[in-house]
């Protein structure tokens, strides 16, 4: 009989801790599970909080391109980098000329130069901008060039691209453009984004392309252009192509800002310019230049005359009225001084 009641404590006293230990087991699964759940859910929200940061970043730096801030003489491109909005064109400039002129800007504050395969001296830039980083101090990342590579170039686009960066030896380009529409542009400006990806080039545009361009060009590509430059001056103003580009997000600069070769002149002693001039105690240069701001147009003035360069940068000190601004915009005839 003890034997029996024995036995049947040792079961019982058997049962219970299975009981427990199945209770604990069944605990911590409980507990390991609300745990998982938990890492899920933080890990859901983070993955759901990285998102909407990006797009929110996403969606600010598209808010912001195009607007042009006055105060710090820089524009928002849609690729997340700031422009200066006026610099120096050097199209025609030979070797030591070219290297003078962009010491010139530089040393007078300017920070924007433009240059092209097509114009031969992208080397002379880039000897102009190491000698000015390093006599004036200026750090690179101040510093935006512009270069374009070429129709006849669309067919090796890599091999083009490395020319430029070979030539202007500055560590990488600021902007690539394709200098006008050709056979293979669209191929070539797709190479141009690996490029990007690869943090040679930091943005891309175009120039010479119009509304008919642009619009069959855009849906082929990834990366939207963030800038297309033409030729615009107050004889060719462009009232419906500027606005159309600037609608996408797109910044605008000209080339020929005074009327290119030939024409500058006519230009400087229109009657309504320069009395408009004369009114706020500037050039009829700085006239034109500040209507190109005021209309969100980066100007590009070419000159190889230090006075002049330093002059085509000093446009805060006035501002044109809306009247001055519709007297000028009268002025179109839709005079076109280049074949591009």
């Amino acid at each position: 009989m003890k034997i029996r009641r024995a036995f049947s404590l040792i079961v019982l006293v058997s049962v219970v801790l299975a009981a427990t230990a199945c209770s604990t087991q069944q605990s911590t699964a409980s507990v390991a599970a609300t745990v998982q759940t938990t890492e899920t859910s933080t890990a859901s929200e983070e993955t759901s909080m990285s998102e909407q940061t990006t797009a929110t970043t996403e969606q600010s730096i598209e808010a912001k391109a195009g607007a042009f801030d006055m105060v710090n003489k820089k524009v928002r491109l849609n690729s997340g980098y700031d422009m200066p909005i006026m610099g120096l064109g050097t199209y025609s400039l030979d070797y030591d000329t070219c290297v003078n002129s962009v010491k010139a800007l530089l040393g007078n504050g300017g920070r924007l130069i433009d240059t092209a395969y097509m114009y031969g001296n992208e080397d002379a830039v880039g000897e102009g901008v190491r000698q000015a980083m390093e006599e004036y101090n200026i750090p690179r990342e101040e510093i935006f060039v512009i270069t374009k590579i070429y129709p006849s170039q669309y067919n090796e686009p890599e091999e083009a691209i490395d020319m430029a960066l070979e030539k202007l030896d500055i560590g990488y380009i600021d902007m690539m453009l394709l200098h006008h529409p050709g056979t293979g542009d669209i191929d070539a400006y797709k190479a141009m984004e690996k490029y990007v990806a690869q943090g040679k080039i930091h943005s891309l545009g175009l120039s010479n392309w119009y509304v008919k361009e642009l619009t069959v060009f855009l849906p082929e590509v990834f990366i939207t252009p963030a800038l297309v430059q033409n030729e615009i001056h107050p004889y060719y103003q462009e009232q419906d192509v500027v606005p159309f580009i600037q609608e996408k997000g797109i910044v605008v600069q000209c080339w020929y800002p005074l009327g290119g070769r030939g024409h500058t002149s006519e230009l400087l002693n229109d009657e309504t310019i320069s009395s408009i001039a004369e009114a706020h105690g500037v050039s009829s240069a700085q006239v034109i230049l500040r209507w190109d701001l005021q209309r969100g147009i980066v100007v590009i003035p070419g000159s190889s005359n230090p006075d002049h360069i330093k002059e085509n940068l000093d446009l805060f000190g006035f501002e044109l009225s809306d009247e001055e601004m519709a007297r000028i915009n009268a002025l179109d005839r839709n005079e076109k001084h280049d074949w591009y």
